[in-house]
């Protein structure tokens, strides 16, 4: 907890688990929420990709200025040391980026959504407490799949980069959570639950 108070949230979870959902049911009761991915996209500014391209040795700027996503995509993802880093870089800007957000943002309870915050020892002093969102992994490709528009198989291997969550839930590693959600339910259920744990953080009552 911050000298002022205010709780952060890590809200985790694989593929098509739905942490996205319950984020959203947070943001629909008033809670400040931080999307990592759609930040961390906002902050490849013309500066930072100038650092990543002189680290990595390889222009990855397109015509308009902005990062050319696949190039570094393909660059990285498949060299662990250019990942790490690239990560090095980006990773250091994004919490500083969280920092300032949060100290902009008012009420007890504030929430991070991260895919990544479990796997990066870096983020780890972030969060006073972690939700991990799950659900049966056939579960998870189907609502993966038709919410990109992409065969189950594309799913699948995207879910092969989040080893650590897919072991997880398949429940070959145990990680000790503060909170745990089974988004297998309707829309009222994932509400009643984010609800509990709202009021079990705050000792307030979502209404």
């Amino acid at each position: 907890m911050r000298p002022d108070g205010k709780i952060t949230l890590a809200v985790t979870g694989g593929i098509g688990s739905g942490k996205s959902a319950v984020c959203s049911v947070f943001r629909k009761y008033g809670v400040p929420v931080y999307d990592s991915d759609s930040r961390t996209k906002a902050l490849y500014d013309r500066d930072m990709i100038n650092r990543i391209s002189r680290a990595l040795h390889e222009d990855f700027m397109s015509p308009d200025g902005s990062v050319d996503r696949k190039r570094l995509a393909s660059a990285v993802f498949s060299d662990p040391d250019k990942l790490s880093v690239l990560e090095g870089i980006v990773h250091p800007e994004v919490k500083k980026d969280f920092l300032s957000w949060l100290d902009g943002v008012e009420g007890p309870l504030a929430v991070m959504e991260s895919a990544i915050i479990l796997e990066k020892p870096y983020f780890h002093d972030i969060a006073d407490r972690i939700l991990l969102v799950d659900a049966p992994l056939d579960l998870r490709m189907e609502r993966a799949a038709g919410r990109d528009h992409v065969d189950v198989a594309v799913i699948r291997n995207r879910m092969a980069s989040q080893e650590l969550l897919n072991r997880i839930s398949e429940g070959s590693l145990h990680v000790p959570m503060d909170y745990v959600i089974m988004n297998t339910g309707a829309i009222e259920e994932l509400e009643d639950k984010v609800k509990n744990i709202y009021e079990d953080l705050t000792g307030e009552k979502l209404i």
